[in-house]
């Protein structure tokens, strides 16, 4: 059966759709020897498919992966500015897993990976109000800014609103905040921060839904327990945890 090339490399877990089209657009993909444009179809299994003159590899089972995303990797299966990614990290995963939405570069913790795309849209759907919380040092007012904190504010043209401020530690003149969201909309935190006269010095995401970091150093990672899948995704797909063994950096 004929498909679009985007959604076989989505589902071979290549990257996803929109990042699959990217690379169809950049000349990266070809069928059969030649360079393929976005909207060509192929049909696996009798057509070659490759990426960067590697070949699309049978598809892998379902691979759910907890990242600690350290500081300094971008959230992207490639750079073309040469910066490291968190593909380096995973590299020896056992399958190619894709990040579920993302951390910028200078921000770390909990990150999810997978090529289950499924999976990646339930968790990422605002919908399902997947509550995310991040621990982040800042410099400025604390007592006054806290308090802006709680209330709604407009970031980039949408109305957001922290479902929780604490301070957790405090300092004159810094302090270190736990701080939830639900919209996770680019750098929001970091935004509402300086919003509020706050100048965030370093963030790191702790939990998304009950699903916590815990003890994971950065760059180390584990795959999920059946259990934390199925609290992600009110209707999980056919799932095949990994063992819960920790994986030290790949290439950090």
């Amino acid at each position: 059966m004929r498909e679009r090339i985007q959604k076989i490399m989505a589902a071979h877990g290549i990257a996803s759709r929109r990042e699959s089209e990217r690379m169809i657009t950049d000349g990266r993909v070809t069928v059969n020897g030649r360079t393929a444009n976005l909207g060509d179809g192929a049909e696996y299994g009798a057509d070659e498919i490759a990426v960067d003159g590697v070949a699309i590899a049978p598809a892998a089972g379902p691979v759910y992966i907890l990242l600690n995303k350290p500081r300094g990797y971008v959230t992207t299966m490639s750079d073309e500015r040469g910066r490291k990614t968190v593909a380096q990290l995973v590299a020896d995963a056992g399958a190619r897993v894709y990040p579920v939405g993302r951390l910028d570069m200078e921000s770390e913790g909990l990150l999810i990976m997978t090529n289950d795309g499924q999976f990646a849209n339930a968790v990422m759907h605002p919908s399902f109000n997947k509550v995310k919380t991040y621990e982040v040092r800042v410099r400025g007012d604390i007592d006054n800014a806290a308090k802006l904190l709680r209330r709604p504010m407009d970031i980039d043209s949408h109305t957001v609103k922290a479902t929780s401020v604490r301070i957790t530690k405090k300092d004159e003149g810094a302090a270190v905040l736990s701080i939830s969201i639900v919209e996770g909309r680019n750098r929001q935190i970091r935004k509402m921060c300086a919003q509020c006269g706050l100048t965030a010095t370093k963030l790191k995401r702790v939990s998304i839904g009950e699903l916590n970091l815990g003890p994971l150093k950065p760059g180390e990672w584990r795959y999920l327990e059946k259990e934390e899948i199925e609290t992600l995704n009110p209707s999980p797909s056919t799932l095949h945890p990994q063992p819960t063994t920790l994986h030290p950096p790949h290439d950090i």
